[in-house]
Parts: C-alpha cells; sequence; structure tokens
C-alpha cells in the first residue's frame, strides 16, 4: 500500500512499506550503496571544481581524472552490491531452513528418486 498526502497542492508519495523484513534490509542496504555512490560522484565533482577554479589542473585532464575516480567507484559499488546479494541469499537460504521449507536443489533430489522409483515399481510390474 502507497500513501499519499497533499502539501501546497503537490502530491507526495511515501515509500511503499515493505511487509518481509528480509525485503526491508536488502532494500535499505541497497539504498545506502546508492547514496554512497552518490554522494562521492558529488564531492568528486566538487573537487574538480575546485581544482579548475584554483587553475592547478587543466579541465581536459581533470575530466579523465575525475571519470577514472568515478568508473572505480561504480566497480567498487558494483562489487559491493554483489557481495550484498551473496549476504541476502545466504541469510535467506538460514531462514528458509529454519522454518523447514526445502530449497530447489532438495525438491530436485526429491524428483529424481520418485522417477527413479517410479522406473523400479514399473520394471517390477512388468516382469510380475
Amino acid at each position: 500500500m502507497v500513501d499519499t498526502m497533499v502539501v501546497e497542492n503537490e502530491v507526495v508519495v511515501e515509500e511503499e512499506k515493505v511487509a518481509n523484513p528480509v525485503l526491508n534490509v536488502a532494500h535499505k542496504t541497497f539504498q545506502v550503496g546508492l547514496g554512497a555512490m552518490a554522494l562521492t560522484q558529488s564531492e568528486i565533482e566538487s573537487l574538480f571544481g575546485k581544482l579548475v577554479e584554483r587553475g592547478e589542473t587543466a579541465e581536459k585532464d581533470g575530466r579523465k581524472m575525475v571519470n577514472d575516480l568515478l568508473e572505480r567507484r561504480r566497480k567498487d559499488a558494483g562489487e559491493r552490491v554483489d557481495e550484498v546479494e551473496e549476504q541476502l541469499e545466504g541469510s535467506i537460504e538460514r531462514v528458509l531452513h529454519r522454518m523447514n521449507v526445502p530449497t530447489k536443489a532438495d525438491i530436485d533430489n526429491l524428483n529424481k528418486k520418485v522417477t527413479l522409483l517410479t522406473e523400479k515399481v514399473e520394471a517390477l510390474l512388468q516382469t510380475a
């Protein structure tokens, strides 16, 4: 459910409430990563602006430096997102295990066993 309210002829939509606490943690973690990346980009651009104003670097070299720094930050952010995803998947697996919910691998193993048993029963019925 999305809550809305009117503020001076503008409609403000509040963030949708996430019912599942695991998804809520994942959502907040993702937002933190994006916020950190945006903050870093803002700081780099600010530094670049100051350097250009002071004449300490040529604009071309400054842009290259900013682009290099941003690319490294994007790569770092991508790696962190991958780490968070792995941690989240592990957390979800542990929660499902505690709740005694079978995993896809468990179901696949059971399907293989049922298939083998079915084949054996059919073979026994044919020989009888």
